[in-house]
């Protein structure tokens, strides 16, 4: 018998000043069975990190041309295709040539110095991808924040990030590994 999706419940405040973003996100989060609370609470953070109210969680783990996370436009084209974790460089240059913008939120620690070691000679070449390393400090204490039903609020401001319920706050230092070229 397979294993089936857990459900998680988030109601996400965005205060994004960077960004002039405020709203109120009600989430429906399925977290595969495989998936782990670190990873599923980086893509929370992906998600208050690009909130819009086109942006919706794709299938992920559970199919393998999907991103995390897509933004579309009225038309279907994708404006933002947006994963989380350390995908495969292929899977990454199949994206670019699919969407406008393609955004990696990278975790794992010291797995993420070495996966952008063997990558980044092929990702530094395209153009509309930019990586973004979340510290292993910061992706470890939102997991920590994982609860079935989350009441969470996000400012963003000046390039810094606080992710946190009621009971704590989880100050995130991004690192950006390679910027989206200017088009």
């Amino acid at each position: 018998m397979a294993l089936k999706a857990t459900i998680f419940k988030v109601d996400l405040q965005v205060s994004d000043m960077d960004r002039g973003h405020y709203a109120n996100h009600a989430l429906t989060i399925a977290r595969h069975p495989s998936e782990t609370d670190e990873r599923m609470m980086a893509r929370v953070l992906a998600f208050a990190l690009n909130a819009d109210d086109a942006l919706a969680f794709g299938k992920g783990l559970s199919t393998e041309d999907e991103p995390d996370l897509v933004r579309a436009d009225l038309t279907g084209a994708i404006d933002a295709w947006i994963d989380v974790g350390l995908p495969d460089p292929r899977r990454i240059r199949k994206a670019t040539g699919r969407a406008r913008e393609v955004i990696v939120y990278a975790y794992g620690g010291r797995a993420v110095e070495l996966w952008w070691t063997a990558a980044a000679r092929e990702l530094e070449r395209l153009r509309n991808l930019r990586v973004v390393e979340v510290p292993h400090a910061a992706s470890q204490a939102l997991a920590r924040l994982a609860q079935r039903s989350m009441r969470l609020q996000c400012t963003v401001q000046d390039a810094h990030v606080w992710l946190g319920d009621d009971t704590q706050t989880v100050e995130v230092a991004l690192t950006v590994r390679k910027p989206a070229d200017a088009t």
